[in-house]
């Protein structure tokens, strides 16, 4: 089955529309992604005719808002593969669902003890476990990487030892695209009886996700990134897991009972979810996986690599432009330099031109100290995007290049 191209163009509004006098052409799908009209109405619906607090009101429009709720729940279960709906937590997003995870493992860590990430993870997966450790007395350790921006495996068997209690590294790289090996590491830790955490932000929007496949202990990922809203996110957790940490949060919902000398906790997933939720987030994100359910995440896999490959062989003929991240197993993101351009520069005159990129260390400074640079100028594609925009890329590069001389 081949993509649908101009159909599916016609489902993102904001696609239809010009910056700077000239027609959009968004290359930012890893900060974030656009969103199809049906998610647009979903949210909206939701406000004009559905709204209400959900899960402790006994009028109609509560018990449907939670209905709905739930249902979306359900759905994420399905997306995930995940064996019980109540291992599925809506959190705000990726980073929420680490620091859930890194706030719980401060009752667990303790002195002498490490914790073990790798040198390709975003802030939001270093950031939670430098504090949770600073608080234990844990260790942090990382596992290197290689030119290509692939994680050095020899290192990683080195690292895992009796002391470490955590695994916590992304699926794919938001900063080169390097998808991981990321069975590998499971199967090792599980051979030590260690727990894992994969950040999946950025592997959701390109491929299919089997947490039971993958039998990893928690996986976090953003519903923006995976063409739904801001400000949603879930946290899947194996049962037993997410029963062993303690609450993140106070506040309604999240108990059982309360008195002034002691609190119950309420049960999965209730205990993780404290307060009004983002009702429509969670409706909206429903309809995202929905959407990208019907296309066909293994025709969105192909076709992004198409695009991956295509904009890999342009942007290597020009000349003077270095590609960071060559990883043999990669998602759609291309990195690059262009000798003597700061990529702030070039961003900005991409950005004249109507092309948006990304442009700085994308929240991967360790990334960019390990290659020597400043920062990258970063492409990344969509299923919505086209071989054509990225010849407008490549001219717009040339472009660049002549301006700057």
């Amino acid at each position: 089955m081949k993509i649908n191209i101009e159909k599916i163009r016609k489902d993102f509004p904001v696609l239809h529309q010009e910056v700077n006098g000239k027609p959009l052409v968004y290359f930012d799908n890893a900060a974030s992604t656009q969103k199809p009209k049906v998610v647009i109405d979903r949210i909206a619906n939701y406000y004009a005719n559905e709204h209400s607090n959900i899960h402790r009101g006994v009028h109609s429009l509560s018990a449907a808002a939670t209905e709905e709720y739930e249902a979306a729940r359900k759905t994420v279960q399905a997306h995930l593969n995940a064996t019980h709906d109540h291992e599925i937590i809506f959190t705000k997003g990726t980073t929420d669902g680490i620091n859930l995870v890194a706030n719980g493992f401060r009752s667990i860590l303790k002195e002498g003890d490490e914790v073990l990430i790798s040198e390709l993870e975003h802030h939001s997966n270093i950031v939670p476990w430098q504090m949770a450790c600073e608080g234990t007395g844990a260790k942090l350790k990382v596992i290197p990487i290689n030119d290509q921006g692939e994680w050095i495996m020899e290192e990683f068997h080195n690292l895992l030892s009796d002391r470490t209690k955590l695994v916590a590294v992304n699926h794919v790289s938001n900063a080169l695209g390097t998808i991981n090996p990321v069975e590998e590491v499971i199967h090792a830790a599980h051979s030590k009886n260690i727990p894992v955490l994969l950040d999946g932000a950025q592997a959701t929007p390109h491929m299919g996700v089997n947490v039971q496949d993958l039998d990893c202990e928690f996986y976090a990922l953003s519903g923006h990134k995976l063409f739904g809203p801001t400000g949603i996110g879930v946290l899947y957790g194996k049962e037993d897991w997410l029963n062993k940490l303690p609450p993140y949060q106070g506040g309604g919902d999240m108990i059982k009972s309360v008195s002034f000398e002691k609190t119950t906790y309420n049960e999965l997933p209730f205990k993780f979810e404290a307060g009004t939720p983002n009702i429509a987030g969670v409706l909206g994100l429903k309809s995202a996986i929905d959407y990208v359910t019907a296309i066909g995440l293994d025709v969105i896999a192909e076709y992004e690599q198409e695009l991956l490959e295509y904009g890999t062989e342009k942007l290597s003929q020009i000349e003077g432009s270095k590609i960071y991240g060559t990883a043999k197993n990669k998602a759609s993101v291309i990195s690059f330099l262009l000798e003597g351009i700061h990529p702030y520069d070039t961003g900005t005159i991409l950005d004249k031109l109507g092309i948006a990129v990304r442009t700085g260390h994308h929240c991967t400074e360790p990334i960019m100290t390990r290659f020597g640079i400043p920062g990258t100028v970063r492409a990344s594609f969509a299923f919505y995007n086209t071989k054509e925009e990225i010849d407008k890329l490549y001219d717009g590069i040339l472009r660049v290049k002549k301006m700057f001389g």
